[in-house]
């Protein structure tokens, strides 16, 4: 994998070092005076063991030292490999990955034409998806799986992410009784625990309940993830208004703090364990009191924390691709360009949430194909001109001459391939559109999702893996019952 050709050459940024240096003060300002609460005992005594101090309500204060350390102990690079042991992204400077988002309560039928609740097979089918899509890099879940029972729901969306695509994966989990058998599957697939570790192939997304909340739950995961070496983002996800100041530098500052929070108790637990830094800090709907995921503020914020990120050089995580709109219309596609163009601009490594609609609440495939050439789009248009002998093509201009054309040269055969060729966009001439079969972009989108589905035929586990994992879902589902 050449990870250089997700790097953009053309760059963003939002803060200024005077600002960036403000932002990050009041953070450990936020976190030396004013403290977290950590809803886990032994994290609050790890924190006191190494210089934390007790405050009331059960907060804990954090001095800015400890902050540093974990800062230079954090990887600045986290490389996450395939189902097969293959490098697949560099998570380092501003190398930028897409994927799609998790636990969509509703999806979009391709077949049916309609909205229904998520299910297992959803993520199956949305993971077979996405191992066919040239720009997506990552998958994540697209669904609840609501038909099983329980509270084994994230388990099962592993085993159909895993099932479904060699791509790495993002998962979610509800805790300790979750990520130990996802972790189970990781050494089924990976032959144990020595290549799940050294090869990683999944990471862990939870997050902190703002305004400076730790659960239980989460800390013990990420207490989890850094025992075993394995990779987690752990970003807040705050509204400004809401969970957060309704200033955006107030809400960055208060999202940095609390996931600087989890990164101190992270590579306390174990210095140089994998962790990708972010947050999703958002500004809420004053109208509708809504989390919005197309505002300009959230995807400013994610410009801001790659700054951030990039100034503690550290992996960071960040959003785009996705949409307030309930269907893929004009205002869907704004809202999908504008934050995927922020997001190579500003390198964020880890990009998620691509196929969103309905602020979160709907996963769709056509969403998922529009997204993928849309990026191919803006990778082209953003990885900047190269000038040099072979591109200025002096020696072809000379043979062509005066009055020429440039079709049939040996320069243009060797290098047409560069020009970017859409799969989905319509470039036909009006009247060949006119008596074109699918008019409109989201009939041709849906022909093209029913084709994916129907040639696609993702890397199969084998019989052996498969029979492990079965049993490892059977156990998790008597935990409910």
């Amino acid at each position: 994998m050449d990870a250089s050709r997700y790097s953009p050459s053309l760059r963003l940024t939002v803060l200024n070092p005077e600002q960036l240096k403000k932002i990050h003060e009041a953070s450990l300002a936020i976190l030396e005076s004013q403290g977290m609460r950590f809803m886990h005992p032994g994290v609050r005594e790890l924190l006191l063991e190494h210089g934390g101090s007790a405050g009331k309500d059960d907060l804990v204060m954090i001095p800015a030292e400890l902050v540093t350390n974990a800062i230079e102990t954090a990887p600045e690079k986290v490389v996450i490999h395939d189902r097969n042991g293959n490098p697949a992204m560099e998570l380092t400077a501003r190398n930028v990955y897409f994927g799609t988002g998790s636990d969509t309560p509703q999806t979009f039928d391709p077949e049916a034409g309609e909205l229904r609740k998520s299910a297992k097979k959803d993520s199956f089918r949305m993971a077979g998806f996405v191992d066919a899509m040239p720009n997506l890099d990552f998958v994540m879940s697209m669904g609840i799986a609501g038909d099983y029972p329980g509270t084994s729901s994230f388990v099962h969306q592993f085993d159909a992410m895993l099932s479904g695509t060699a791509k790495p994966i993002v998962y979610t989990a509800q805790g300790l009784k979750d990520i130990q058998p996802i972790y189970e599957m990781m050494c089924a697939v990976r032959g144990g625990s020595g290549e799940t570790s050294s090869k990683p192939f999944a990471i862990l997304y939870t997050e902190p309940i703002p305004p400076r909340i730790h659960t239980r739950e989460a800390l013990e995961m990420i207490l989890f993830c850094a025992r075993h070496r394995l990779p987690v983002t752990y970003p807040t996800g705050s509204m400004a208004g809401g969970t957060a100041p309704v200033t955006m530098a107030g809400a960055i500052a208060l999202g940095n703090a609390e996931c600087l929070a989890g990164l101190v108790v992270h590579q306390l637990s174990s210095p140089g364990a994998p962790f990708i830094f972010g947050g999703n800090v958002t500004a809420m709907d004053m109208h509708l009191g809504a989390f919005t995921y197309a505002s300009p503020e959230f995807h400013f914020s994610f410009s801001a924390f790659g700054d951030l990120a990039h100034h503690y050089k550290l992996p960071v995580w960040g959003l785009a691709g996705a949409a307030d709109s309930k269907t893929l219309d004009a205002q869907a596609g704004a809202e999908a360009a504008h934050q995927i163009l922020l997001a190579l601009l500003s390198g964020g490594n880890l990009v998620h949430d691509v196929g969103y609609l309905a602020s979160g609440m709907v996963s769709s495939m056509e969403m998922i194909l529009f997204c993928n050439e849309v990026i191919g789009m803006l990778r082209k248009a953003t990885e900047g001109l190269i000038v040099d002998d072979r591109t200025l093509a002096l020696e072809a201009i000379q043979r062509v001459g005066a009055g020429g054309h440039f079709l049939q040269d040996d320069h243009t055969l060797g290098h047409c391939h560069e020009i970017w060729t859409p799969s989905s966009f319509n470039r036909e001439p009006l009247e060949m559109w006119k008596i074109s079969e699918n008019k409109d972009l989201f009939a041709t989108l849906n022909t093209r999702v029913k084709e994916v589905l129907a040639r696609h035929r993702s890397p199969e586990l084998s019989r052996e893996v498969r029979k492990d994992i079965d049993q490892i879902l059977s156990a998790r589902e008597k935990l409910d019952c």
